[in-house]
């Protein structure tokens, strides 16, 4: 990966690789759920800590193969019962219904091996089958001979085990090959010789396999997340303009014939209600929109929550804490943070909106801030019912604007303005008769 960061704390879809095999473990019901972890294992442990009690981590130490990785995490720890299922922690695509099939399949048989039919098998460990197709063995590529290397049907590396065969097996294992190394892949023909049944489960999607060696393997594995991801919303309901353009790097839930238009980035957890239209380049991140709503081009919503027939943007900041009532409009380049807009209210153009509660049906001109912060703590900003605050006004927290005032445009507001009174704070206007614009400096063209 040609980085300081363990492989498998690299993202995929805004999550560690090994986060995305973890959850996918879960949801199969494991009683142990164990972590084997050699090179950068402090950094991996310590970004998982809040799971601790949850995992159980296992140092490899040495890196002497999978064979010694199972090994180490299962000395002297097996239960006779069930079977054990290995996962990768760089292969993160692994389906959860693929995984119930392969468990199924060791329910009948003392391993269940997926495997995978590829064009090129090259550098893959090969499926070894006698003449009535049942499995004798894995061959890796370095030990294989000429002939098995024709064989296109590889090992993916994920198997499961049954548990009253493992530890003896694994005790059994040798490093008598090419690299060197305790290979996993041995167990099949240990069972084999012990005249047991091996089976193979056949992936039906290759990119659940795809392990990640490389940023390209990364970028490759983000797009085909990406795409599934957008398939799925399509096929649910919502009308996604293109797969193709379309970045979940969290959770999204849709109501309802919501439409999504391109480049979107959706993080954290995002809700979004029915009969809702999000423009093109929006980024969504722990928030929730509210039904019959429109976001507007290249608008940022973050920890914001909307109510109903919200319009927002384009170019809107909506930061955390912000909540937006139904029916209001919040135009361009215009940022809020910690704000309550009561129903129906409307900033509409080029304005700051920050620690503040505001009433319903309120009009804030373009241009206008609120001044929350004195340089060491933030203050708050209140303005009432039905308050119309004009252009390129400053309201000074902390400050109180009472029902039905008006703010003229372009004061400066710092005391509170009595309700349905005129608020002015600026400088008196004077026209002087007479003035005449400065004539022109000559410019003298010898120099």
């Amino acid at each position: 990966m040609h980085s300081g960061l363990p492989k498998v704390l690299h993202p995929l879809a805004g999550r560690p690789m090994l986060d995305h095999v973890l959850r996918t473990a879960r949801r199969l019901g494991p009683r142990r759920l164990q972590v084997v972890v050699g090179y950068g294992s402090d950094r991996v442990r310590e970004f998982f800590a809040h799971e601790s009690r949850e995992l159980e981590w296992v140092e490899q130490g040495e890196t002497l193969g999978t064979g010694h990785a199972v090994r180490r995490a299962v000395e002297g720890q097996v239960r006779k019962d069930g079977a054990t299922l290995v996962l990768y922690g760089d292969v993160p695509l692994i389906g959860v219904a693929t995984l119930q099939r392969l468990r199924g399949t060791a329910e009948t048989a003392s391993i269940a091996v997926l495997t995978q039919q590829v064009d090129d098998p090259a550098g893959l460990g090969r499926i070894l089958r006698d003449s009535d197709g049942r499995v004798t063995g894995i061959v890796e590529e370095k030990d294989a001979t000429e002939e098995q290397k024709m064989i296109r049907e590889i090992n993916t590396g994920i198997l499961c085990i049954r548990n009253e065969h493992l530890a003896r097996w694994l005790l059994a294992l040798d490093n008598d090959n090419a690299q060197g190394e305790y290979y996993l892949t041995d167990l099949v023909g240990m069972a084999h010789a012990d005249g047991l049944t091996v089976s193979a489960e056949l992936v039906s999607d290759p990119l659940e396999t795809k392990g990640i060696n490389n940023r390209l393997h990364l970028s490759q594995a983000e797009r085909a997340w990406q795409r599934r991801n957008a398939e799925t919303l399509a096929l649910s309901g919502v009308t996604v303009m293109d797969t193709e353009r379309l970045d979940i790097r969290g959770d999204i839930q849709c109501g309802t014939d919501v439409s999504l238009d391109v480049n979107i980035v959706v993080e954290g957890t995002v809700s979004i209600g029915d009969r809702c239209i999000i423009g093109p380049n929006v980024f969504l991140k722990d928030c929730k929109i509210g039904n019959d709503s429109v976001i507007h081009a290249n608008s940022h919503i973050e920890g914001a929550r909307t109510g109903e027939g919200v319009t927002l943007g384009p170019f809107a900041r909506l930061r955390a804490g912000t909540v937006v009532n139904d029916h209001c409009k919040i135009g361009n380049f215009v940022e809020t943070k910690k704000a309550v807009i009561g129903k129906g209210s409307k900033v509409n153009h080029l304005s700051y909106i920050g620690d503040t509660v505001m009433g319903q049906e309120v009009n804030v001109g373009a241009g206008t801030i609120t001044c929350n912060y004195d340089g060491v703590n933030k203050h708050p900003t209140t303005i009432g019912n039905r308050v119309f605050v004009g252009s390129n006004a400053s309201l000074v927290a902390p400050v109180t604007i009472h029902d039905g005032a008006t703010v003229g445009a372009g004061s400066t507001i710092t005391s509170s303005v009595p309700e349905d009174q005129l608020g002015v704070g600026r400088g008196r206007q004077r026209n002087i008769a007479g003035w005449k614009r400065p004539d022109p400096v000559k410019k003298d063209n010898k120099h």
